[in-house]
């Protein structure tokens, strides 16, 4: 019961606004804030393939009423509607299954997502990722936006309003048939329209080799109007730099305006997700890590900017440091076997040494230089989902890569 009356109030919250506030805007009344109030402003849509239609009085109609039609088969190549519907209208929740759950299947299917008529989607992204599981693997795990209890559903939670009509596909890229795919996607039709409704977004793409001192793009920079809600990050970790930590890199925000120096910026990778001094296995509420494997060298987290909302008036950027470090003559040593890095810092409790200077590498071999934990850029295999809001249905953003660039070196346990 708590747990429900929060996401009634984790959907109202998101398109901004506060069920305890007697100032609630207008948006929230076409919403129901209560389990007790009752509303006429809205009218309860499943859209399945018992009713792929979601019409009134419609649903379950083959065999008889008796289960005809809970699945489909997806062929290779091909792409399923799952929903179209006309507005306005607030997509609630998604639950799908598949049958194969493979690394290879999870990247290789695309979920699109088309809002108010427009020829280029809002959302691209492959299924797993789009499901808040990195590197095509599922795990089970829950938090208030994604779930996947026992690691075989895919549960989404995230408020997706459109004006006059909303139409999701997913498309199998791979070379397989898929057998079974199952889905509903829970809507409210509603009576009117408001101006305050953001559209919901969601981007993915993956750098197999970043360049060293060039941080990987989380979201490249998108001009409107919105809500930064959060990312899912993929690391396959490159074994040139043996078992060295590869999480120092910091998250950045540039907002409305910012160019050469962000206004928001954490203080490393695993600070991010609420960790510290390394990164095991967990998953909570806003943040986590699904894979934690330094045996396999793959690391697969989250953070969901929902009790720290990040808004921007007129455009947002996110970026992530791959950075690394170890102690110095760690460092030296990949320097000598020829290992591509920049040293960036080298630091004690007592101080710290800022070596980083574009274009150069600097002389960790200096008897004048202290000791203690190095920092350098490195380059690996990052991977990332971007949910955001904006103010207009569709945006600058490039398409989704190819399924090739998605499954290439794909770790399967």
């Amino acid at each position: 019961m708590k747990y429900f009356l929060f996401m009634i109030g984790l959907g109202a919250g998101i398109l901004g606004c506060t069920i305890s506030d007697k100032s609630v805007p207008e948006v929230a009344k076409e919403l129901p804030v209560q389990l007790y109030e009752y509303t006429d402003q809205s009218t309860p849509a499943w859209s399945s393939f018992e009713n792929i239609d979601a019409k009134k009085g419609a649903g379950g109609k083959e065999n008889n009423g008796a289960k005809g039609h809970p699945f489909n088969k997806i062929r290779a190549g091909e792409t399923r509607t799952l929903m179209h519907a006309k507005g306005p209208g607030i997509v609630n929740r998604m639950w799908m299954t598949i049958s194969d759950r493979s690394p290879q299947m999870l990247r290789s299917l695309r979920i699109d997502m088309y809002w108010d008529g427009e020829e280029k989607p809002a959302v691209s992204v492959p299924f797993g990722d789009f499901f808040g599981l990195g590197l095509g693997r599922t795990k089970p795990y829950h938090n208030h936006l994604f779930a996947n209890h026992e690691g075989r559903s895919f549960n989404f939670f995230i408020p997706m309003p459109f004006k006059t009509e909303a139409r999701i596909d997913i498309t199998n890229e791979s070379d397989e048939d898929l057998g079974m795919a199952f889905f509903d996607i829970n809507f409210q039709r509603l009576e009117s329209w408001n101006n305050k409704f953001l559209y919901f977004h969601a981007f993915w793409h993956r750098d197999i080799n970043t360049e060293l001192a060039v941080d990987f793009e989380i979201l490249p920079k998108v001009p409107g109007k919105g809500r930064f809600i959060g990312t899912n990050i993929g690391l396959n970790s490159n074994t040139d730099y043996k078992n060295h930590w590869w999480g120092e890199g910091e998250v950045k925000m540039y907002i409305d305006g910012d160019t050469g120096f962000a206004s928001l910026v954490g203080t490393g990778t695993e600070d991010y997700i609420g960790t510290a001094y390394g990164q095991g296995e967990f998953f909570s509420a806003f943040h986590g890590c699904l894979i934690g494997e330094p045996e396999n060298f793959q690391w697969a987290f989250y953070r969901y900017h929902i009790p720290d909302p990040i808004y921007f008036k007129t455009d947002i950027r996110v970026t992530i440091q791959q950075m690394g470090g170890s102690r110095k003559k760690n460092v030296i040593d990949l320097l000598a076997q020829g290992v591509k890095l920049i040293p960036v810092t080298v630091q004690n409790e007592d101080s710290i040494v800022h070596l980083y200077q574009p274009g150069q590498v600097n002389d960790l071999s200096d008897p004048n230089l202290m000791d203690g934990w190095t920092n350098y850029y490195r380059q690996d295999d990052l991977s990332a989902t971007a949910y955001f809001y904006l103010d207009r249905p569709s945006s600058n953003l490039p398409e989704l890569q190819a399924a090739e660039i998605r499954v290439t070196d794909l770790f399967v346990p």
